[in-house]
């Protein structure tokens, strides 16, 4: 795992050999993940935290974005170590704790080979208690004001969040950088999901954060803006 700093005294990145998390500082206070890598990253994340020479304890809580295991895989054993309080939009709460499926993406033909290699490298997440179930604009208690983005399409409970005093965005999965910047791949709803896309980038965030990909610091609202206007339905 590497560990990226993204905004100096605030934000770093996580980044696991699929997909990454996110570590929100509020000074000398709480601390927040935004989602949690894969089964078997809790060592891995607690070992960051004390990198940074903050203590795991300080964990308060822990936003996913959605319901796939490389964000949600590591979110129960963080939460019943240090008592983080774990929060995932209503619709995809269920599948979160087990008790419905993961649902499945409608590919388009080039997605099928990525998809199945994903599910041959991605182990299953254990089932997860969520403490609290979000909706759209629902307030998350750091950051100076972090706002619920309700995100569909990629999963119908997919989330931003919304930092506007720090000009920070966190898509999920609904945006990708892996490569050029584009709309995130294995989507439940492509048509929803791109009207997330434009959504999204009419917040013009100074800086992007994706659940694929480098984070976006620069010229990000208008990179935000061209990709989601060339985007296909």
């Amino acid at each position: 795992m590497d560990l990226v700093e993204v905004l100096p005294n605030w934000l770093h990145m996580l980044r696991f050999p699929v997909g990454q998390a996110y570590l929100w500082q509020d000074g000398e206070e709480a601390l927040t993940l935004i989602d949690s890598g894969n089964a078997g990253s809790a060592a891995e994340i607690e070992g960051a935290i004390r990198s940074l020479g903050l203590a795991p304890g300080r964990l308060e809580r822990i936003v996913l974005t959605h319901c796939h295991g490389d964000h949600t895989g590591a979110a129960g054993e963080l939460a019943a170590r240090w008592g983080a309080r774990v929060l995932a939009h209503r619709l995809d709460a269920p599948v979160i704790r087990g008790e419905r499926p993961v649902p499945e993406p409608a590919l388009l033909d080039w997605e099928v080979p990525l998809y199945e290699h994903a599910l041959a490298v991605v182990p299953a997440a254990p089932p997860t208690p969520v403490d609290g179930e979000l909706e759209d604009g629902d307030a998350l208690g750091f950051g100076d004001g972090a706002y619920v983005v309700h995100a569909p399409g990629h999963t119908d409970g997919s989330i931003g969040i919304h930092l506007p005093r720090h000009g920070v965005l966190f898509t999920g999965d609904c945006v990708a950088a892996v490569g050029p910047l584009m709309l995130g791949v294995f989507n439940v709803d492509r048509g929803r999901a791109i009207e997330t896309f434009h959504r999204l980038a009419a917040l013009a965030p100074s800086i992007a954060c994706f659940g694929h990909g480098d984070p976006l610091t620069v010229d990000t609202a208008a990179a935000l803006a061209k990709a989601a206007g060339e985007t296909p339905a």
